[in-house]
């Protein structure tokens, strides 16, 4: 069942009714303030920081479940209703939402009165700005009335949550003119302040919540609104908000247009006030300013889709497959991009308050991005290199606003220092920019302790082989990529932390995920060494690799597929020998990736292993058979009820680890089969199943041993996205950025016919030609780049900023060993 549809030429998805499965959202904003807002324009903002810098309250797990936004409600003699359908829920005679890159517009239409919403954030504005249009569609004079509202947050999402006996004695604003400032705590430590705006003089507003809601009313019916006239109230203590009332008058056929802006402030310390007690407004007023007029916002949103066009050109493919094109061109580097902005910090699901940026999150998510924004992956390469320790363990997670470790949860994950060297390398081979790993990175965030960030690499990759456990695989620590599997927890206490909880000591839990990653990662430290003249240290890391490469081998296979890890106690995870949890997705994939077991033929029964257990109509899930009691030696993964997130769900993440192991085997059907089962826009026509958007990836879909098995949770911010990105685009369509150049390896269903990619790389553009008269699934018989042809599948990088015509044809493989490398 669908309740929207693409429209591919603008870039948007098209909601056709407000009540979809679940709030369907959208994100705005690109580099330092940022907006989540639904299809019934629920949500909030922030500046930076979804934790410390909150400017709008938002209630998470809420009844109703999207409760709380920007909202503008219209009382039209009497009949009172919201055009995004929300919170008023009044029937609409015309309601439409469209999610564009950056923007939402939302549109309801009753009794011949018709509102938009247009809701964007600017580039490089620190606000929101909501563009509404009033439009008399009826045949006689219209008056209506139009009340704006917004409820601040105290800045501190977490304090404004819970210190209520503080907070319900602080607030305060300031208003003048059509503009309402809320400023509180800025008469002490803050340096900053927000306000909400609209480009017309007024007829009334509210700053107090209780005085426009009612002190027993709702969101859907404020009795400012029911009245018809606001009570000029004045926020003292208790809750601030901000409201404007606006009469409108309209003849048939007439509009008008609001800008209403939402902005943030900062002012340094010794402009802060302008007389006492007053704010500084100059910042705001040159905020205001700018979207004076109709035609101000309009040109910020010719700014934002140049921004996007540009973006989303440095990948496209023409495949004669809409769904998969619209999945590559648009939506699914759109999400890598929102992603690489919010971490997993702020969500529907994710509060912002519990979570900053994560360490291994962040690393992944740069592979996904990487070619779009280089300069601000390099930027984040070195904040989060930052935050690692001198042994080269690391903070799991930072702050985004301090850009400091969160010591609430610490370090000991021990696969987040490998996940620095893979984002270091995609990085370089993206841009050629070796320069990187000559910068000074401080230790701890400690500005007089620093090396460079080689150094930093360097000891990544020596952080595994200095913490083995007795088969020689690595330990786990507190956790590998997956957090909920806490060898080292043993937690009996209500409300502990599986994550920071370590109960007993000792040094024999290993991971063999670690293990495939370290195999995986291993030679492009290798390569770094070596185009930095150390052969020694390159020979001595090889050595490494290929020891691990045979433990993994010796200890970490059990007969038909690989091992998930040894417990404390040294009992295998992920063995035939378990009752329980008896194959794992995780290492089936990145041991694959790895190459490990390929030549000998137990890579290809891993595969045929996942077919078997662990794959379904709605694609691979975690581990089988599931969990179904709590197990100490195990932690986390076996307290969820099975089929959901780590205990046997569809953990949409590490599935496509699994394409891409199908793609070292050849195997392009499989992989791009399985791509096609997680892949959101193939997914539109069951959307009552699926729940989630349509137009991006979830982290979690429920496995086949759930209650409601299909139904996705957690959409938007996962790692799901970049390595799916990576998955089609490097593995499957097998462009792939490499530090000589851009290598051709394609792995796809044997009936594809031709395929055309345009590919921004290192300033130039390669337009690349993909024909398979043969019908194989993999392997190179010709390359050639303006009509020379090439003898091996790696593509120069020429550095003339010119389009350079690349004509492939697939069959029996040229240069085996380059394309293999």
């Amino acid at each position: 069942m669908k309740f929207g549809y693409f429209d591919d030429v603008n870039k948007e998805y098209v909601i056709t009714t407000p009540q979809t499965p679940y709030p369907w959202i959208n994100y705005l904003g690109n580099e330092t303030f940022f907006g989540l807002i639904s299809n019934t324009a629920g949500g909030y903002c922030f500046y930076r920081d979804a934790r410390l810098r909150r400017l709008t309250r938002y209630r998470y797990n809420n009844i109703p479940v999207d409760n709380g936004g920007r909202y503008f409600y219209v009382n039209d003699e009497g009949d009172i209703w919201t055009p995004g359908w929300m919170p008023v829920k009044k029937k609409l005679d015309r309601y439409e939402c469209r999610h564009g890159l950056g923007y939402t517009s939302i549109t309801g239409e009753r009794n011949g009165i018709s509102v938009t919403q247009l809701s964007l954030v600017p580039l490089s504005y620190t606000g929101e700005v909501h563009q509404v249009t009033v439009t008399n569609k009826s045949n006689t004079t219209k008056s209506v009335k139009l009340f704006s509202f917004v409820e601040f947050c105290l800045w501190n999402a977490n304090d404004d949550m819970t210190n209520f006996q503080r907070n319900l004695s602080t607030g305060e604003v300031e208003i003048e003119d059509s503009v309402i400032y809320h400023k509180t705590e800025y008469r002490e430590r803050r340096d900053h302040f927000s306000f909400y705006s609209v480009n017309s003089p007024i007829d009334g507003y509210d700053t107090d919540r209780e005085s426009f809601l009612g002190a027993y009313n709702g969101l859907d019916a404020p009795h400012a609104v029911t009245i018809g006239h606001a009570s000029n109230s004045k926020a003292s203590g208790w809750s601030p908000i901000a409201s404007h009332q606006l009469n409108i008058t309209l003849e048939p056929g007439e509009e008008r247009s609001f800008n209403f802006v939402l902005g943030y402030v900062e002012n340094p310390e010794e402009e802060k006030w302008s007389a006492p007690g007053v704010i500084n407004k100059s910042r705001a007023y040159e905020m205001i300013q700018r979207f004076a007029t109709k035609a101000d916002v309009q040109q910020a949103m010719f700014d934002l889709e140049a921004y996007w066009e540009r973006l989303l050109s440095k990948y496209t493919i023409a495949s004669g497959d809409e769904k998969l094109d619209r999945m590559v061109n648009i939506w699914n580097p759109y999400q890598c991009m929102v992603t690489f902005n919010m971490s997993r910090s702020a969500s529907y699901f994710e509060s912002g308050i519990g979570r900053g940026m994560g360490f291994r999150d962040s690393n992944q998510d740069l592979l996904g991005f990487v070619h779009q924004i280089p300069e601000r992956a390099r930027e984040r390469i070195i904040d989060i290199a930052s935050t690692q320790f001198e042994d080269g363990s690391a903070y799991h997670q930072y702050q985004p606003l301090t850009k400091k470790g969160n010591n609430e949860v610490g370090s000991g994950f021990n696969d987040d220092p490998l996940w620095l060297i893979l984002g270091t390398a995609a990085y370089i081979k993206e841009t050629g920019d070796m320069s990187i790993l000559d910068e000074q990175v401080p230790f701890d965030c400690n500005p007089d302790n620093t090396a460079t960030l080689f150094e930093h690499l360097k000891r990544s990759f020596f952080h595994v082989i200095n913490n083995l456990g007795p088969h020689g695989l690595p330990l786990i620590g507190r956790a590998d990529w997956n957090d909920c599997l806490n060898l080292n927890c043993f937690s009996k206490e209500p409300g502990e932390s599986f994550q920071t909880t370590q109960n007993i000591e000792g040094r024999i839990a290993e991971s063999v995920f670690i293990a495939g990653l370290f195999v995986f990662v291993g030679p492009d430290y290798v390569e770094l060494c070596k185009r930095r003249g150390l052969d020694q240290e390159a020979a001595e890391a090889q050595a490494y690799i290929d020891q691990m490469r045979e433990v993994t081998l010796e200890h970490g296979y059990d007969g038909d597929w690989f091992l998930r890890a040894y417990d404390h106690f040294g009992n295998p995870i992920g063995s035939h020998t378990n009752d329980e949890g008896r194959i794992f997705i995780e290492p089936q994939g990145f041991c694959v990736m790895a190459g490990i077991g390929v030549e000998d033929g137990r890579a290809l029964r891993a595969l045929e292993s996942v077919k078997e257990h662990l794959e379904t109509d709605y694609g691979i899930v975690l581990q089988q058979p599931p969990y179904s009691e709590y197990y100490l030696n195990l932690g986390e993964i076996s307290s969820y009820p099975p089929g959901y997130k780590e205990n046997a769900g569809i953990f949409c993440h590490n599935n496509p680890w699994i394409m891409m192991a199908e793609t070292v085997l050849g195997r392009g059907d499989r992989a791009f089969d399985l791509y096609k089962k997680i892949a959101p826009a193939y997914l539109e026509d069951i959307s009552e199943i699926h729940r989630m958007e349509p137009y991006v990836y979830a982290q979690m879909i429920a496995g086949k041993d759930a209650v409601r098995h299909g139904e996705a949770k957690n959409s938007w911010l996962t790692g799901t996205a970049a390595w799916n990105y990576i998955a089609i685009t490097q593995a499957i369509l097998g462009i792939q950025p490499d530090f000589d150049g851009l290598r051709i390896n394609p792995c796809i269903p044997q009936a594809w016919d031709r395929l055309e990619i345009t590919r921004v790389f290192r300033g130039d553009t390669y337009r690349i030609v993909i024909t398979n008269p043969d019908h194989v699934s993999k392997g190179v018989a010709r390359v050639s780049v303006n009509g020379q042809q090439l003898e091996n599948a790696v593509v120069p990088a020429f550095g003339d900023g010119r389009e350079h015509l690349v004509e492939v044809v697939l069959g029996e493989s040229i240069a085996q060993e380059a394309v293999q490398a």
